[in-house]
């Protein structure tokens, strides 16, 4: 049964290496995302899964002490998801998992072992909320990090142009985010969240199935558009 749930952003900016000077720009959303984490972590789950958006070669489970890092984008840093277990599966983590585990060792997680799921961001909304129902099955007690962003067309620099259409997307999920709304966020439309380069629509979809029936509670932490980026930072418990 589903106990908690964060949600953060998934740039690897937010990892300072990365961000190098431009790092204090998203001093806001990482405060805001060590809070969320801290809200798992009183949740005391059996069982912690991160997920975000992946491509193909990092789409499916991770296991706890999976190896990821950020050398794809100049910084030679390596980070593991949770524990070392001794498990190797031969796959490096997707950057969106990444930055999960990141966040998880800077906080200093250890309230319970720790898996990964990477999803496509083209995956279907009845099969994300068909996934979110068999991990919340997992354990009696599962908990949730889901990493993935808004819209990447709020501005005329953003990584996918100004679309007008973009701010309304990020409002209505961070709304639904806010309120811990499953409804809401199954309502979300995959087809416009494709076209606004929201790659978190999946993810939180994702969140949406596992939900169903908790009765959790929703706070809204962050929302901005840093770079033209919808960036939301929310709690579910």
């Amino acid at each position: 049964m589903l106990v908690a749930a964060a949600v953060c952003p998934c740039p690897p900016l937010l990892v300072p290496d990365v961000a190098a000077g431009a790092a204090p720009e998203l001093d806001d959303a990482r405060r805001a995302c060590t809070d969320a984490l801290g809200v798992l972590a009183a949740s005391r789950p059996d069982l912690l899964v991160v997920i975000g958006p992946a491509e193909p070669a990092g789409r499916g489970p991770h296991p706890e002490g999976a190896v990821g890092g950020f050398r794809e984008f100049g910084v030679d840093l390596e980070v593991r998801l949770g524990r070392d277990r001794g498990t190797r599966d031969g796959r490096p983590l997707p950057p969106s998992l990444a930055v999960g585990a990141w966040l998880l060792a800077r906080t200093g997680w250890a309230a319970s072992p720790v898996e990964g799921l990477g999803v496509s961001e083209a995956l279907e909304t009845a099969r994300c909320t068909e996934s979110g129902r068999e991990l919340a099955r997992r354990a009696d007690r599962v908990a949730l990090l889901v990493m993935g962003d808004g819209s990447a067309c709020r501005t005329v620099k953003a990584p996918g142009y100004l679309d007008e259409r973009a701010a309304a997307f990020d409002a209505e999920a961070a709304r639904a985010l806010g309120a811990a709304d499953p409804e809401a966020l199954t309502a979300l439309d995959e087809v416009l969240a494709h076209q606004l380069k929201a790659a978190g629509r999946a993810p939180w979809q994702v969140l949406a199935g596992a939900a169903e029936g908790a009765g959790l509670a929703g706070r809204l932490l962050y929302e901005d558009a840093p770079y033209g980026v919808g960036y939301l930072v929310a709690t579910w418990s």
